[in-house]
């Protein structure tokens, strides 16, 4: 009798603890299926700094009319944004403020090519304090005594350094003014930079300007000047995990809502 109710006991004991088990493993399938239904596909965007008024409001726009995804930025110098991509940062997308910078993913095979292309253009131009008596009127004007301190991106890693510096080669005074030259992280904090009066003048692209009622534009580059063609491309990165997402927002950027904002915060447009 006594080994019977020990049978018995190790019986129930087992079915016991195979509802347990079973009962676990329902519970975290449910929950694992939920989460997928109620969890949001997020998608990183690495963006050009000089994009981040504009992005912020086309990805307000965007949210609201697709409630299954979710949008986060990463903004800096493009050459920064690469070395991040190239180092395995997570991304989706990239925009970029110089092609340089996508080619470079593009040849390491980091970037879709069937999915990237050039999708906006811009303009450099030499800003100054709103309320600044230095008389600059242009590049050359930058040798003048009053001008103390000139505020341009780091070649190296920013497009509109490099662009910068194409400009004053051009004008032939690059060597001339490096003693006066603050190298910063990207174009904003050039523009940072000059509305605070930290900066007597400083090189940023037009849209930049156009967000600032502190600072004023005395000088636009003309690739006359000697400057390149200044072009954004945007392309999709070739190891996102969220691609018919990432497809879907990459076309959303050269549809006509996208453009009209664009356009707004002062961009000229290509399609990629």
């Amino acid at each position: 009798m006594k080994r019977v109710g020990q049978a018995i006991a190790a019986g129930v004991l087992s079915l016991g603890l195979a509802a347990c088990s079973a009962g676990q493993t329902g519970s975290q399938d449910g929950k694992a299926d939920s989460s997928r239904e109620g969890k949001a596909a997020e998608l990183t965007v690495s963006a050009a700094a000089s994009l981040k008024d504009a992005l912020e409001e086309i990805g307000r726009r965007y949210e609201s009319a697709n409630s299954g995804v979710k949008l986060l930025y990463n903004f800096g110098s493009s050459g920064t944004l690469q070395k991040q991509i190239e180092q395995g940062a997570p991304a989706d997308l990239f925009i970029s403020a110089g092609v340089p910078q996508m080619k470079a993913l593009q040849d390491k095979q980091l970037i879709d090519k069937e999915h990237s292309g050039v999708l906006l253009t811009n303009e450099l131009v030499l800003i100054v304090p709103g309320d600044s008596q230095a008389g600059i009127a242009g590049p050359e004007d930058l040798l003048k005594e009053p001008v103390k301190k000139i505020a341009v991106g780091e070649p190296k890693t920013v497009p509109a350094g490099s662009y910068t510096q194409e400009v004053l080669n051009g004008a032939g005074i690059w060597d001339k003014l490096q003693p006066k030259i603050v190298w910063t992280k990207d174009v904003r904090q050039v523009l940072a930079y000059v509305e605070s009066g930290n900066a007597d003048a400083g090189f940023v692209y037009k849209t930049d300007a156009l967000t600032s009622g502190k600072v004023k534009t005395v000088y636009t580059a003309k690739e006359a000047a000697g400057i390149s063609p200044i072009e954004y491309p945007a392309g999709i990165v070739s190891g996102t995990k969220q691609a018919k997402e990432a497809r879907k927002f990459y076309e959303y950027l050269s549809g006509a809502e996208a453009r009209d904002i664009f356009t707004r915060y002062g961009f000229g447009l290509k399609s990629p």
